[in-house]
């Protein structure tokens, strides 16, 4: 262990200054003799040639390269005063904290006060900041502490557990460089870029990392409580360091710009390896708009399963060599792709894996004319380009030709839902409880429920003949009890108290 707080001097030993007097005549003589060969060939030289020039001046360090460490340093100067440290009090559930990959969740007592910290960034001039959900879930206190050491008290204004953000808002202490970041274009990113992270890793402020973008458009399981009903697409990632702490900080480009906001990392260890994951701007740029507001995002819903076309998938599908596209496996009943005609697999056949599949689905291979590559594709046009009501032309592949299938997109769905196969199978309970206290939540607080809650219990029961979750909710003042139907999440009722 160090002690940062010590100064501890060195020992000394009486033979240690013979012997780097030694090292300094042997090295001064080396040296000597190689000046004055240097010299005797230059005098030669000029004894021979008046024109002959000069010895070249050695170069330890390329201008180029004091040009690159001062455009880094200015960059920091630049950006650090927007960069926040943002601490959290939060009573949480573990077993309902998110599932980030290389994240170490703390092994607290379930629904004791825990203390935690992320970063996060100012993004206009109105007192918002925003970070990633996982950061702010449960708080029940947040403290914003800025570059200068300053710090204020924040409210969360909102949250969007799919795209891993959240909004929160302070009004910003007198003598604060208060600095919203300038947002990149959508598609200005390429493998190859720099790029640098800044945040809190491990406590540790005012932190720059440096790396490059290592690769584009990976898509990464998000969704209340960890569960992963929905994938959010068009995922950066990155070689610059990032570690637990960073999360919610900004990843900028050389410009200044931000490109994406840090929250996982791939990693055995829970430090960085070099695998860094950023939420794109495209998506920051749809959403934190709808949160500022203090309204959720609504997401386009197709309402399908499916895969993206591997060679193993090719080969159990019986599809020609190199046929690219998203195979939908199956359909949601009452979907809007059920309702616009989109079919799903319906007949049983084993991969080389040893995994069973539907045949005879779709392949998805271009969506409003944009090409359709793989499963990624149609995700990110989803969330990035479409919207609630908006009429879209899947061009499909069925029995070998070609189709055009006209679908009006719903949204997204809060909860759970059961595919064409799941139910046919006849599985009960769809709404576990993490999704039955979710949905409780929501009904109560529209019933008039006010303040943190407190505590949260779900009791599975039955209610005229249907599988319910009966969940009771407490806040400091009121109590709340709400029957949620267990297959299809419907609110059956609602007291608050």
């Amino acid at each position: 262990m160090y002690d940062l707080n010590s100064n501890p001097q060195p020992r000394r030993s009486g033979w240690l200054p013979k012997v780097v007097v030694a090292v300094a005549l042997v090295v001064a003589l080396v040296v000597g003799a190689t000046l004055g060969s240097t010299v005797w060939h230059n005098a030669t030289a000029l004894a021979n040639s008046s024109a002959a020039p000069g010895p070249t001046p050695l170069k330890l360090v390329d201008s180029s390269m004091l040009e690159d460490q001062t455009a880094l340093a200015a960059l920091y100067d630049q950006i650090a005063p927007s960069v926040v440290n943002i601490s959290v009090e939060a009573v949480r559930d573990n077993a309902q904290l998110p599932q980030i990959p290389g994240f170490q969740l703390p092994q607290d007592t379930p629904n004791q006060p825990q203390r935690g910290e992320g970063s996060g960034w100012i993004f206009d001039n109105d007192g918002h900041i925003v970070t990633n959900n996982h950061v702010v879930e449960g708080a029940t206190k947040v403290v914003v502490n800025f570059s200068n050491g300053y710090w204020a008290d924040a409210e969360v204004v909102a949250t969007d557990p799919q795209a891993d953000l959240a909004v929160v808002k302070v009004t910003p202490p007198a003598g604060v460089d208060w600095k919203p970041l300038n947002l990149a274009q959508d598609d200005g990113l390429k493998v190859g870029h720099m790029v640098l992270a800044f945040g809190n890793p491990f406590g540790l402020e005012n932190t720059m990392t440096t790396g490059i973008i290592s690769a584009l458009g990976r898509s990464f399981p998000t969704g209340s409580f960890g569960e992963s009903r929905y994938s959010l697409p068009g995922v950066i990632q990155t070689d610059a360091a990032i570690n637990p702490g960073n999360s919610g900080g900004p990843l900028v480009n050389i410009s200044g710009e931000l490109v994406g906001v840090n929250f996982a990392i791939e990693s055995g260890s829970g430090s960085n390896s070099g695998v860094g994951f950023a939420i794109p701007v495209a998506i920051v740029k749809r959403v934190v708009p709808e949160l500022i507001k203090g309204s959720q995002y609504k997401y386009a819903y197709l309402g399908l399963q499916g895969s993206t076309i591997t060679p193993e998938l090719a080969t159990a599908l019986g599809l020609e060599t190199n046929k690219l596209g998203a195979y939908v496996t199956s359909v949601v009943p009452g979907s809007p792709a059920e309702k616009g005609g989109v079919k799903g697999g319906s007949e049983t056949v084993t991969t080389p894996d040893g995994a069973e599949l539907q045949k005879g689905g779709d392949i998805i291979t271009a969506i409003e004319d944009q090409p359709v590559h793989s499963m990624e594709d149609l995700l990110a046009y989803m969330v990035t380009k479409a919207t609630p009501g908006q009429n879209v032309t899947l061009t499909v592949l069925r029995d070998g030709a070609e189709q055009k299938v006209s679908v009006t997109l719903g949204e997204r769905p809060t909860q759970p839902v059961a595919t064409g196969q799941e139910q046919q199978q006849g599985k009960p309970g769809q709404i576990n409880a993490r999704a039955a206290i979710a949905i409780a939540e929501g009904a109560a607080k529209d019933k008039g429920l006010t303040g943190d809650i407190t505590e949260k219990v779900a009791t599975p029961d039955q209610a005229d003949g249907k599988d319910v979750w009966v969940v009771e909710l407490s806040t400091a003042n009121q109590q709340a009890t709400v029957t949620v139907d267990a297959d299809s999440g419907d609110v059956i009722s609602v007291d608050v108290k």
